[in-house]
């Protein structure tokens, strides 16, 4: 047989040299065999195949002997990944210098110029000496095919890759902070280490971008539109921009006046949103982000709006093209004031933003109820609606199950709970963050804010408790120079994020963290333990800001914070919490609230607990905070199918929770209270049914309704998706949708194909 070589050149098949790059690839690796490799690749070789060829069968031979029985194989499947990468990189088995390399992929119009600008030689020799290039061999084969798919930098249509992982990992850390100056090469160390040894998550705009011309690095974009055709086209071509620019998009419609309304005295009808909402929806599935995901948005509306009620049907399945708008998700806002109604069986009065702004303008805040009872009774409102509350509490749920995409805002936590002192009722994409935001009147409004979420996250699993202050400082200082370096799809995108600067930093490899710890999500002492793990975060992020604000000034509107008036989320949670939360502080926040009086804070917010669907599968970490669906689960991407591994899965298997084996949520919800008590922001809260534990396979409303009151009354801001499961383990639901042993990855139109999934 023979094969042929990348030179041309065709030479006899050699199966020494086969047997030589198994070993390698086995060596160390405990319960491996080159041979069960070898016998598994050689049905595939044929004559004249290419040496590429070879070497991808090699790959996918490893790749297909991955299982529970057998999960070491991701390693032996990345090593000969990570050896392809490198010859088609670098054309060899050495590491080029870093100087030479960064020239290189400059003159090909890869990489930002001025990177040779902000460092001198001695400092590139000096960087040289940090790299690590053996790290390349510590990633899961998942976790390699994902970062080759999409995050290192290529020509998205040839697929040609031009880097290596610890080259991009090395260049985001000196690209972040390219303006320190006595202390930058120690910065720039310190960041590389964090990333390279997953103790860091960066979010894919970051992992994609950072190092390039490109600079746009955000992950969200959240807009609010008023009742004019001014706002709602200058917000269409702003969230065009912001598509287009990678964000994920969080929009509140709920402004926009009913449909039949008055328009100009009465002499034009209006269409209501749904119209609108068509308009919205096709801007942003007309931009493909960069050739990595689609775009996305979530559509806000509050619960009180005349036309809420085919707002909330608006994802089904049921109805024509003319009245559904299917692929945009939504978010429903609620308070205290409708649950009360829902649960006392009595009714709620709808209404049109063009006759009651004021109920519309301070949703959320104090005061709403008795602004909203007010224009209950009032007769000269002639353009309202009266329901049974509870009627439309069961149509949300309906649709919340059957969809899987209808969510939910608590909008009263939102605001008594959150760092702002100004209104918030919009969500972003995935829900973990809210901001305070201004209309735009066209799209050049400087005066406007569009909210930016810039977002990272911590991976538990792989941090110390020593380590903590020094993660959170990199973290904080990193953000905080992207805020800077980065570029805006609009003015009032720019004005928020200077003025603001605002942050989300998340965790995640929860579930690989309490499994560590032989912890499962509804035992009781699970709650106390991730509490004591979110002070810790919360407190060094916190301390982090304030040294950045001795060295720069605090941010320009941090006097629109409650942290100015020295209230902090551990004032302000709600306090039912402490009904299973019962850990004690453990840091001294006293002293810190004299250092926030004495020198502010440089960012408005900094804790936002989002999915980590995309990059957890680089660190080999389980999704953010929320337990596996299966110990090993198989995710569509453009390649093909790929397994991906929960962390130690020899050592802790029995003591992983799986979502659909939960008895209920009640654990995990106060595992997300025990969190959300720390967090400024939001939280992306999820909800899983097993089917299978149903008679009908349909879970009932009461059981529905039941865990959206339990959110509520601990206190969690918002709830996102609702996943069910049938009982097969090896069939997950999703989205009402079946996909065999498949999970859907970041190329379906939903949130984690969204920029705020880091």
């Amino acid at each position: 047989m023979n094969v042929k070589k990348r030179s041309g050149e065709v030479e006899k098949f050699d199966a020494d040299k086969i047997n030589k790059v198994l070993a390698w690839a086995c060596e160390g690796i405990s319960d491996t065999s080159l041979e069960e490799v070898g016998i598994n690749a050689n049905l595939s070789f044929f004559d004249g195949i290419s040496s590429k060829d070879v070497h991808n069968t090699l790959i996918e031979s490893a790749a297909n002997l991955i299982s529970e029985e057998k999960p070491q194989y991701q390693y032996v499947a990345s090593r000969l990944q990570s050896y392809q990468l490198r010859k088609e990189v670098w054309g060899g088995r050495n590491a080029p210098k870093l100087i030479d390399f960064v020239k290189e992929n400059i003159n090909a119009g890869i990489y930002d110029a001025d990177i040779l600008k902000w460092y001198d030689e001695r400092e590139f020799h000096k960087i040289d000496e940090y790299l690590k290039h053996d790290r390349d061999f510590s990633f899961t084969y998942a976790g390699i095919k994902q970062l080759c798919e999409k995050y290192l930098v290529q020509n998205r249509t040839t697929k040609k890759i031009y880097e290596t992982p610890q080259f991009a990992y090395m260049l985001i850390a000196m690209t972040l902070f390219k303006n320190y100056t006595s202390n930058r090469l120690q910065y720039v160390k310190r960041a590389y280490n964090y990333f390279s040894q997953h103790k860091i998550n960066l979010p894919t705009p970051i992992m994609a971008g950072v190092r390039t011309t490109l600079k746009s690095y955000a992950s969200c974009a959240l807009f609010t539109v008023d009742d004019t055709l001014d706002s709602i086209f200058g917000n269409n071509t702003a969230v065009g921009l912001a598509t287009a620019n990678r964000y994920g998009i969080g929009m509140n419609i709920s402004r926009i006046r009913a449909v039949n309304s008055p328009v100009k005295g009465g002499m034009v009808s209006h269409t209501g949103p749904i119209p609108f909402l068509k308009m919205f929806e096709s801007t942003v599935k007309s931009c493909h982000q960069n050739g990595i995901r689609g775009g996305s948005a979530t559509v806000n509306v509050a619960w009180f709006h005349h036309d809420i009620e085919d707002i909330m049907v608006l994802k089904n399945n049921a109805g024509t093209d003319d009245n559904r708008v299917r692929k945009l998700d939504y978010c429903i806002g609620f308070d205290r004031l409708f649950y009360d109604r829902a649960m006392s069986n009595k009714t709620v009065t709808l209404f049109s933003y063009h006759e009651v702004p004021e109920l519309w303008n301070n949703f959320g805040m104090e005061g709403f109820k008795e602004l909203y009872e007010a224009a209950e009774k009032n007769n000269k409102i002639k353009f309202k609606k009266v329901l049974n509350a509870r009627d439309l509490l069961f149509l949300f749920s309906k649709e919340r199950v059957e969809t899987g995409r209808i969510y939910l805002m608590n909008v009263d936590h939102a605001n008594s709970h959150g760092s702002w002192t100004e209104q918030v009722d919009t969500a972003n994409l995935c829900l973990e963050v809210n901001h305070p935001l201004t209309a735009i009147k066209d799209v050049n409004d400087k005066d406007g804010e569009i909210g930016v979420c810039i977002l990272s996250a911590v991976n538990l699993l792989e941090i110390s408790e020593d380590e903590m202050e020094s993660v959170c400082d990199v973290i904080v200082r990193m953000l905080e120079e992207l805020i800077d370096h980065q570029n805006y799809f609009v003015p009032a995108a720019e004005n928020f994020a200077k003025k603001r600067r605002s942050l989300g930093v998340g965790v995640t490899n929860l579930a690989a963290w309490l499994a560590k710890r032989e912890i499962k999500y509804f035992d009781k002492q699970a709650p106390n333990k991730v509490a004591a793990l979110m002070e810790s975060i919360s407190y060094n992020l916190i301390k982090a800001s304030v040294e950045v604000a001795k060295e720069k000034g605090k941010c320009e509107k941090f006097h629109l914070t409650k942290f100015s008036q020295g209230i902090l989320p551990i004032d302000t949670y709600c306090k039912n919490v402490d009904e299973f939360v019962t850990e004690k502080l453990h840091f001294d926040w006293e002293a810190l609230r004299k250092e926030i009086a004495q020198h502010g804070m440089r960012h408005s917010t900094l804790t936002a607990i989002m999915p980590v669907e995309s990059s957890s599968v680089i660190q080999s970490s389980t999704n953010g905070i929320e337990p596996p669906r299966s110990l090993i689960s198989f995710k569509r991407s453009k390649a093909g199918v790929i397994s991906v591994v929960v962390p130690n899965i020899k050592e802790h298997k029995r003591h992983y929770t799986i979502a659909s084996e939960m008895p209920n949520n009640d654990g995990y919800l106060k595992v997300a209270a025990a969190i959300q008590k720390f967090v400024d922001m939001s939280m992306s809260t999820n909800l899983y049914y097993n089917t299978a534990n149903y008679p009908n396979k349909v879970p009932p409303q009461t059981d529905l309704v039941r865990d959206i009151l339990l959110a509520y009354k601990y206190g969690i801001k918002n709830l996102y998706y609702t996943n069910t499961f049938d009982g097969d383990t090896q069939t997950v639901l999703g989205s009402a949708t079946e996909v065999k042993k498949v999970e859907p990855e970041a190329e379906a139109d939903n949130c984690s194909s969204g920029a705020c999934t880091l």
